[in-house]
């Protein structure tokens, strides 16, 4: 057993106050919207390019501790520490032990992205043997199938893909758009990264698979074009990438993009505009996949 100690204060303590439980024996120390759920929630969004959200006024930071400790008196010596002139108000709450490997494991089933397509953990057995299975666990890089926006890049792959089409996977995150490419039989798939921690999980996610993905750093040339372009990353650092990303479509290829809200389809579609001739080719909970094909000249 172990328990949460819950301690409401201002957001301008928070961190302090975290960092004083830590040195007095804190296993973890998390911080949440003390006003999550109600009308005064503050909800925190981060996208490159868009004004940082200050976070909640009102913080509830969060401290593990093993139960034998004294935990008021630890509370109340960590915010002597910071020099508050009061012990903030706090509750506490047990924590029962867990097998959290399997309780984790336990909130990721199999995705049937249609009949040909599967996203399928490790630790379960295929639905299907006669669809196609990635084998694919949650991790540091977003990509799992579940969210969306990958959902409406896997879908186009699996309505674009054809033997032999080259590929490239911009932001590729897991691997997941760029191995299923793979999968359908496209070739010189190229999965490009700013995340070193995202590319080595994409290479394991390629070998878990058999399949063979050319992984590069953004940093690193990029000269190639390609049948296919597919990026699903937010919509501030698509415009950005505008000029690079048209430029890598062949002509007569075609390009998708998603992680963009339905509401700011229009931004992303006007900053492309010199280039490819966008629109909305499908749209699923709130967020939207844009498609164009490149012409010739």
């Amino acid at each position: 057993m172990w328990v949460n100690v819950l301690i409401r204060t201002r957001a301008v303590h928070a961190e302090a106050l975290s960092e004083a439980l830590m040195e007095r024996g804190a296993l973890s120390v998390s911080v949440e919207d003390a006003d999550a759920g109600t009308d005064s929630e503050t909800p925190q969004f981060g996208e490159p390019g868009s004004p940082a959200t200050p976070l909640w006024d009102n913080s509830k930071v969060i401290a593990l501790f093993d139960p034998a400790h004294d935990l008021a008196g630890i509370v109340a010596a960590a915010a002597q520490d910071i020099g508050l002139g009061e012990t903030p108000p706090i509750e506490f709450q047990d924590v029962a032990e867990e097998n959290w490997v399997q309780l984790t494991q336990s909130q990721f089933e199999p995705i049937r992205i249609d009949e040909r397509l599967w996203i399928v953990p490790t630790w379960h057995d295929a639905p299907d043997s006669n669809a196609i299975n990635l084998k694919l666990d949650p991790g540091m890089a977003f990509g799992t199938g579940s969210h969306p926006t990958t959902r409406l890049c896997l879908e186009w792959l699996l309505g674009n893909v054809q033997d032999g089409n080259t590929l490239l996977d911009y932001g590729c995150g897991s691997g997941i758009l760029a191995i299923t490419a793979a999968k359908l039989g496209g070739r010189n798939v190229v999965g490009v990264e700013i995340d070193l921690q995202a590319i080595e999980a994409a290479r394991r996610n390629a070998d878990q698979n058999n399949v063979v993905i050319d992984l590069r750093h953004s940093s690193q040339p990029l000269p190639e074009t390609f049948d296919l372009v597919a990026a699903n990353i937010l919509t501030n650092p698509l415009c950005v990438l505008a000029p690079l990303l048209s430029s890598r479509v062949a002509p007569n290829g075609r390009l998708a993009l998603s992680g963009v809200l339905d509401t700011q389809s229009q931004q992303v579609i006007d900053a492309y505009a010199p280039w490819i001739d966008l629109h909305v080719g499908a749209v699923r909970e709130g967020w939207c996949r844009l498609e164009g094909v490149r012409d010739r000249c």
